[in-house]
């Protein structure tokens, strides 16, 4: 019998005052029972809504079918034939704006929870020693990736598929990109990131790390090794700051720069020596998903109090509802039309509070959101030792500031056309680094029809042979 519940099945997680103290995951996963009850909610729809709001177009009502039968290796196996990467998405993907939000079941309650039944899927398939796949027969191509984050990884594990042999240069010491220097640990562990890449490399993808290209290898010279193709998916890694006095001071850190040294260098564990500030408050300015993982983060290194400073409203907030309610159910105090206009430090060079105005919302900017602006006399000092800046970040010029030919936006992001090619030749690049900082999902999307686009283009010359 179909599940007529105007309700998701609930998602087992940790107790927020026990969570707030450990980085372990915080949402546990579905019983395969559970699952099976959520998938009896799917209506199997025959125009398949859920499908369009998908950017990597998961056939979803064939992978809900087989787990309503109990066939969840089917169900994986239908998902992996176009996200390479479902461990993660079923964790991380922002499925309320996107599949979800297609559903008709959300019309008249909760749409169906898409993304809990492919974490489920891809968390079953790992543990019941799913099967590799085989490394197809080499077609005699190869293509350069720079970047192994989500939109590389994809483009990577796509142009494997078909054949091609496929090296991704990676500048950090290990290849994830923002999945593991960028998520916690609580939203997606490292070591899941870890497998996923391992099956890639398992189907042929060679990482190479360590590797800045426009300082170690030039774009030049990848083409004079023998890549025909290159696609970029270097991300948005450089951050934005507020341009307000104080934010040199000692205590100041870019959003980038706190998550990276708690999550890919570990700061949050003892045996590792990597330094981070031990703060009694903490101020985090911005309202988006980073600026929760950054606030959540602080909780759990021990700070007594922890603030998420937006100058909007919580309505104009873009971070993930589900980000939002976990925050707030560990104890950040959320400081709302809020705007910083001064860091204070003390005679050590130390932050010492943060002064602040309180916002209105005003008419609309070009964005279609309502502008802030100032109420007069409002100003109050926030007090805090740390702040972080999570405002958003920009592409890192070195490749474009490095190679002919490469033209960018004002924004300093990849100008490309409809297949995802850049101003040169043979150049592809999607993402953050096309887009400017945006979802793991998009920039998939963004990997996945770029690697579609070398593909003809290769095959294509292949044919003219």
């Amino acid at each position: 019998m179909p599940n007529g519940s105007p309700k998701k099945v609930p998602m087992p997680e940790q107790a927020p005052e026990i969570r707030n103290q450990n980085f372990e995951e915080v949402s546990l996963g579905y019983t395969a029972e559970m699952a099976r009850e959520e998938a009896e909610r799917c209506l199997n729809c025959k125009h398949r809504p859920c499908v369009s709001g998908c950017p990597v177009n998961v056939a979803i009502p064939d992978f809900i079918a087989r787990i309503r039968e109990g066939d969840f290796s089917g169900a994986y196996d239908v998902i992996a034939q176009t996200n390479a990467l479902p461990s993660i998405c079923g964790r991380v993907c922002p499925q309320e704006s996107q599949c979800e939000s297609k559903c008709v079941r959300g019309l008249k309650g909760e749409p169906v929870g898409i993304g809990r039944l492919e974490r489920f899927v891809a968390d079953y398939h790992r543990a019941h020693g799913g099967a590799a796949v085989a490394p197809p027969q080499k077609n005699g191509h190869k293509v350069a990736v720079i970047g192994a984050g989500p939109s590389g990884l994809t483009c990577a594990g796509d142009l494997a598929k078909l054949g091609y042999d496929v090296t991704v240069f990676e500048a950090f010491h290990a290849p994830g990109g923002v999945l593991v220097y960028g998520i916690p640990e609580f939203r997606l562990p490292k070591s899941i990131v870890a497998e996923e890449i391992r099956s890639l490399e398992a189907a042929g993808v060679h990482m190479m790390t360590d590797m800045v290209i426009g300082r170690v290898l030039s774009l030049d010279e990848l083409t004079e090794m023998g890549f025909e193709a290159v696609f970029i998916g270097t991300g948005a890694g450089l951050p934005m700051f507020m341009g307000i006095e104080g934010e040199s001071l000692l205590g100041v850190y870019s959003a980038n720069e706190y998550l990276t040294r708690i999550n890919l260098m570990k700061a949050y564990r003892e045996e590792y020596d990597t330094p981070i500030k031990k703060s009694r408050a903490v101020a985090v300015v911005g309202g988006g998903n980073v600026a929760m993982d950054a606030a959540r983060c602080a909780k759990r290194l021990g700070a007594e109090k922890v603030f998420i400073v937006y100058r909007r409203s919580a309505e104009e907030m873009p971070a993930r509802q589900e980000e939002v309610h976990h925050a707030k159910e560990e104890g950040i105090e959320f400081r709302l039309l809020t705007n910083p206009t001064r860091i204070l430090g003390d005679e050590n060079g130390r932050v010492n509070g943060m002064e602040c105005v309180e916002m209105e919302l005003g008419e609309p900017d070009e964005s279609g959101r309502r502008r802030p602006v100032e109420k007069a006399g409002s100003e109050f000092v926030l007090d805090v030792d740390t702040v972080v800046v999570a405002i958003g970040t920009s592409p890192n010029p070195l490749i474009r500031s490095t190679t002919k030919g490469l033209e960018t936006n004002r924004k300093g992001c990849f100008i490309v056309n409809d297949s995802m090619e850049t101003t040169r030749d043979g150049v592809y690049a999607g993402g953050d680094a096309v887009t400017g900082a945006a979802t793991i999902i998009l920039a998939m999307g963004a990997g996945k029809k770029a690697a579609a686009a070398i593909h003809e283009k290769l095959s294509g010359i292949e044919k003219q042979r």
